[in-house]
């Protein structure tokens, strides 16, 4: 996409007179805005600032939850099969007792969705067999049996299949906003650190040194130093954060476009923009097809023992609101609880950008790839325990033998080299570690932002 021309902006930042808004909407729209009001009235408005840490919370995929709390290590069962409709099915089931009732727990995997349900035997006029207890969770279910699962290394799998879409790992860009700076390339283009970004940088995380950096280093160079030589790191809530700040990626003279700052920040998802004086902040001032959410924030009384800041926050149409909720005024004191505050919001909004059209696509087409791997793996090993299959069926690692109980335990370290596939819907490569599912989805998707720049 091109960036919007905003002279409209320069003239009206340039023509008259402040305060201005930290966003203004893009001309056309697409955008919605959270935290227009930055008043305050007097001292006692500044000392009565609300605390946000009670409402402080990290959304979380619950879903993706379910397996690891209700099932796994639990005795249950599990059974695969193919719906000529919905796809690939994995379903998983048990026997609950909550309270003193006795029920049903049921969960039904989907190239869509995942369904869950706790259904109470009590209900049921006779006891129903599977394909009966997989209506009960998706009533489109349409086939004749399912098949059980019979290696014992499946719920490895599975869990690692359900949480996928789990990540304790974030990167996040920071855009330096200089006053009167209206254009793509001006914001890049900034060389300088002014004190009010370094204050607040240094309230944002720690600095750390890129070179042989063991932490998760979001895309960036820990080796050849070609990313720069330093970053903004945190550890937040078990979660690792790296972010791209843009006065810290290399500068190269004669780009007007600082493909080398913006092939980071372009392809990340949320990004703060922080101003240390008045100039609005377009969000489509930056063409990008990934970034979908802005946290703009602005220094007040900066470098002072009363460092204040104020906040608003604008994210695409197509993404839902996400928490926590801006107070009114949207103002923070500079310390623990902003930073707490500050990082919940980020996160927060990453998850809710998945939700958006684009992103929500291709994780529909990450889930269907995943799943038909799922499927084949509990297939050629149930297989394999039992003796059966012809050749083509063996386990990859395998000799070509008679297969069976002991062959399912070869340690399968071959499937868990780095994938040469160009197609994400290829089976047989292994399910490996939730954090080789989540590499190959962030390569694949192209959100880890090397390589080439796709914005």
């Amino acid at each position: 996409p091109r960036a919007v021309s905003w002279p409209s902006l320069s003239l009206q930042v340039l023509g008259r007179e402040g305060p201005f808004p930290l966003i203004l909407l893009p001309q056309f729209g697409g955008y919605w805005i959270e935290g227009t009001n930055h008043e305050l009235t007097s001292i006692h408005d500044t000392e009565s600032l609300p605390s946000p840490t009670s409402k402080v919370k990290l959304e979380c995929n619950h879903m993706a939850r379910i397996y690891r709390k209700h099932f796994l290590g639990k005795e249950h069962f599990n059974y695969y099969s193919l719906d000529t409709a919905l796809g690939h099915l994995v379903f998983s089931l048990k026997y609950d007792v909550i309270g003193d009732q006795e029920h049903l727990r049921l969960l039904l995997r989907t190239k869509c969705r995942t369904y869950h349900d706790v259904i109470p035997i009590s209900c049921l006029t006779e006891f129903p067999n599977v394909v009966q207890m997989a209506k009960l969770a998706c009533e489109d279910v349409n086939v004749d049996r399912f098949y059980p699962v019979l290696y014992p290394k499946a719920s490895r799998l599975i869990v690692t299949f359900d949480e996928h879409v789990l990540s304790n790992h974030f990167k996040f860009g920071v855009i330096y906003q200089k006053l009167g700076q209206t254009s793509e390339e001006e914001l890049f283009g900034t060389t300088e650190e002014s004190p009010a970004f370094v204050e607040f940088l240094d309230s944002l995380g720690q600095r750390v040194q890129l070179q042989d950096f063991k932490g998760f280093r979001g895309g960036l160079d820990v080796t050849h130093g070609q990313t720069g030589t330093e970053s903004i790191y945190c550890t937040f809530r078990s979660k690792e954060i790296m972010f791209h700040v843009s006065t810290k990626l290399p500068y190269t003279e004669g780009d007007a476009q600082q493909l080398q700052r913006k092939r980071h920040i372009g392809n990340d998802i949320v990004a703060i923009v922080f101003q240390d004086e008045n100039t609005p902040f377009v969000p489509d001032m930056i063409a990008s097809n990934f970034l979908h959410a802005y946290i703009v924030v602005q220094a007040e009384k900066p470098c002072s023992e009363s460092t204040l800041y104020k906040v608003s926050v604008t994210a695409r149409d197509d993404v839902p609101f996400f928490g926590p909720p801006l107070p009114d005024p949207a103002i923070f004191r500079k310390g623990l609880e902003f930073q707490e505050f500050l990082l919940t919001k980020l996160i927060n909004a990453e998850y809710a950008c998945y939700k958006a059209e684009k992103f929500a696509k291709l994780e529909e087409r990450t889930r269907a790839a995943l799943l038909e791997t799922l499927y084949e793996e509990l297939h050629v090993n149930s297989q394999s325990m039992m003796g059966l299959g012809g050749d083509e069926d063996k386990l990859e690692n395998g000799s070509g033998g008679s297969g069976g109980f002991f062959e399912s335990f070869k340690v399968r370290g071959a499937r868990h080299s780095p994938r040469q596939r160009s197609s994400p819907a290829r089976a047989h490569q292994g399910l490996g570690s939730s954090e080789h599912w989540e590499e190959d989805r962030r390569s694949r998707d192209g959100l880890e932002g090397r390589g080439n720049p796709h914005f």
